[in-house]
């Protein structure tokens, strides 16, 4: 079977996976590390090599992009203690114990050790969003969970490179201490300054498939050049991301935006998949190529950083949910976060994506790379199934899930945009701000009023058979040969975004559930 066939095979199995998945309410990360180990077991299952330099690039560089893009920067500020808590604290401490343990039982080199210690500690957010998001959870919480999850990986991936660095190196002399003190300013001044010339270019470029193109080679492009000045491309990636993000609505129409974040979930989740299923095969091969004796001492190890993984971000959590909380008493203040919501962080401690890149970059010479490496799909495997596949009957177990509040929280916020919308609006007295007055005012009504409703869900299906009636003479213009197909798509994707424009009767949902 050649690489095309393999691969496609690999993404017919996601498909499939990912539908599973879905019936089951299980986080696909879950089910695509179940599927990683099974699909090794099959007898001529494909086997992908690839060069262990491109791993971090490939896999990293698109995941830290989408994550850092979609995390607001003055969220960052107004979170900056649990922030630098999980992702500095939470990191340090998880690497620091999982070093000790790799030297102690393993042999490892110290700097070996800490570079396994920064590939098991960052937790990734993506399991635990895939089940959370079908729910509402304290939106703090929620909110702290994904920022934790973008600077933690940064944390991580710079405690990585480093210790790799000294690893390789043999020993900390001063051009090391060079590189690693200058690599961190640099990176992000890096990322900035490319932020601003691509923000400029990109405007040239918008409304196109070169600028959708563009989005990916200059997150690879920013990623190369990053490493060749000797820079941290983690935190280039990141800056820059977080700086396009700020600009986005002056540098990128909603058309753009739209087609972006489309391309970008699924490329995403395709990294996923092949990462995971390399996992499974990585492992594979590990395992066969390891004597009983070997074997026996390694599953143990793994198994001993699982367990150190788990216990230290439940000790973290809780820890620093207790100390806000004897702080915020002794200063008479409300508690920001109670005990359940601790318990709750502390399970979402799923490592995913970037553990797995992480261990696959480590060059092939590395001290006990199999058992560094076996370790690593360990905890990936062990947190995503045992958490990954828990956390929904945990969160409702605490009590904690709040989907009924979650949706008048959403119409609330439809109603202060409407209400915005309308104040545009006011002492105008021409046909058409009254027709658009008209449309703001039932969702308006819709989203304030769970029982002024049925004006808005008449509008809503009217509204969606008018589209429905164009559609179908499209069709028929279409068959009858009177637009070609550049006019064909142009007319549709103006009906798509009429469609897409009819608010979904969130009210209406709020009545049922109340």
């Amino acid at each position: 079977m050649n690489v095309f066939e393999s691969l496609l095979l690999l993404l017919l199995s996601a498909v499939l996976l990912l539908q599973v998945a879905r019936k089951l309410s299980m986080p696909y990360p879950s089910m695509l590390a179940m599927a990683g180990v099974l699909f090794a077991l099959i007898p001529g299952a494909p086997h992908f090599t690839f060069d262990p330099h491109i791993a971090l690039a490939l896999f990293i560089a698109p995941a830290l992009m989408d994550a850092a893009f979609d995390f607001p920067l003055g969220t960052a500020r107004r979170l900056w203690l649990p922030l630098v808590v999980f992702a500095i604290g939470g990191v340090l401490m998880t690497t620091a114990v999982v070093a000790y343990a790799g030297w102690a039982f393993a042999g490892l080199p110290l700097a070996a050790a800490v570079v396994l210690g920064a590939i098991v500690a960052p937790p990734d957010a993506a399991a635990s969003t895939a089940i959370l998001s079908t729910m509402a959870i304290p939106r703090t919480t929620d909110t702290v969970l994904r920022g934790e999850s973008l600077f933690n990986d940064a944390a991580a991936l710079l405690i990585f490179g480093a210790a790799l660095a000294v690893q390789s190196a043999g020993s900390v002399d001063s051009s090391v201490a060079l590189h690693l003190t200058a690599a961190v300013p640099g990176g992000i001044l890096l990322g900035v300054a490319a932020a601003y010339v691509l923000g400029w270019l990109n405007r040239y470029i918008a409304d196109s498939l070169g600028g959708n193109l563009m989005q990916f080679v200059q997150t690879f492009l920013l990623w190369i050049v990053a490493e060749r000045l000797e820079l941290s491309a983690v935190l280039a990636i990141v800056a820059f991301a977080m700086t396009i993000a700020s600009r986005s609505t002056v540098v990128s129409s909603a058309r753009m935006r739209v087609q972006s974040y489309a391309v970008w979930t699924v490329v995403v989740f395709v990294l996923n998949v092949v990462a995971f299923l390399m996992m499974g095969m990585q492992a594979r091969d590990i395992v066969t190529a390891m004597s009983g004796t070997h074997l026996r001492d390694a599953i143990f190890f793994a198994a001993l950083v699982v367990v150190i993984v788990i216990v230290a971000r439940f000790i973290l959590c809780i820890g620093f949910n207790r100390a806000r909380a004897l702080y915020a008493r002794r200063h008479g203040q409300p508690e920001p976060a109670g005990i359940k919501q601790a318990i709750l962080a502390g399970w979402c401690g799923m490592r995913g994506l970037v553990t797995l890149a992480t261990a696959f970059a480590l060059p092939a010479d590395f001290p006990e790379r199999e058992t560094v490496v076996l370790a690593a799909f360990a905890v990936v495997l062990a947190t995503l199934v045992i958490q990954g596949l828990t956390l929904s009957y945990l969160v409702r177990a605490l009590g904690l899930d709040f989907r009924d509040k979650g949706i008048s929280e959403l119409a609330g916020l439809r109603g202060e945009l409407a209400s915005v919308a309308l104040s545009k609006l006011d002492g105008i007295d021409v046909p058409e701000a009254e027709l658009l007055r008209s449309v703001f005012r039932l969702e308006q009504d819709a989203t304030n009023d769970p029982e002024r409703t049925l004006p808005f869900e008449k509008y809503r299906k009217l509204a969606l058979k008018a589209v429905m009636a164009q559609r179908q003479l499209l069709e028929q213009l279409r068959a009858e040969n009177r637009v070609n197909i550049d006019e064909y798509n142009l007319l549709l994707e103006e009906i798509d975004w009429r469609e897409l424009s009819v608010l979904p009767a969130e009210a209406r949902h709020i009545e049922e559930t109340s």
